[in-house]
């Protein structure tokens, strides 16, 4: 009899925090399809600054094996307003999701007095 593969991944596969994008499509809001191997915080923080999810609304994270989730959309939009003050560029979806879980706007000059001399 043939053994059919596995759909449960290995343990040491799921002992890892992976995080999940909730995106704003054109039907309405849906969890974003990603890679087993693309969900670590790195690999997410790339793909919100090259532009790959159109309208992030909220992050998630969760470790299977420690029976853990949480809502880590403050932590990702910190991040990336850290990469933006580095000089990265985002998209205004993405800068709104910054301004949205920071609350603070960004890229915003303040206008200073002028002194006169």
């Amino acid at each position: 009899m043939r053994k059919s593969p596995s759909i449960i991944p290995a343990a040491d596969r799921l002992d890892r925090d992976m995080h999940f994008v909730l995106e704003d499509f054109s039907t309405g809001p849906a969890w974003r399809e990603t890679d087993e191997d693309s969900t670590d915080f790195r690999t997410l923080i790339s793909d919100l600054l090259s532009g790959q999810y159109s309208h992030p609304i909220r992050v998630v994270a969760l470790n299977p094996l420690e029976g853990w989730s949480r809502d880590a959309s403050e932590d990702v939009a910190q991040e990336l307003e850290q990469r933006v003050a580095e000089g990265f560029e985002v998209t205004e979806p993405v800068r709104e999701f910054i301004e949205r879980f920071t609350g603070r706007p960004i890229g915003v000059q303040l206008l200073l007095p002028l002194r006169d001399f």
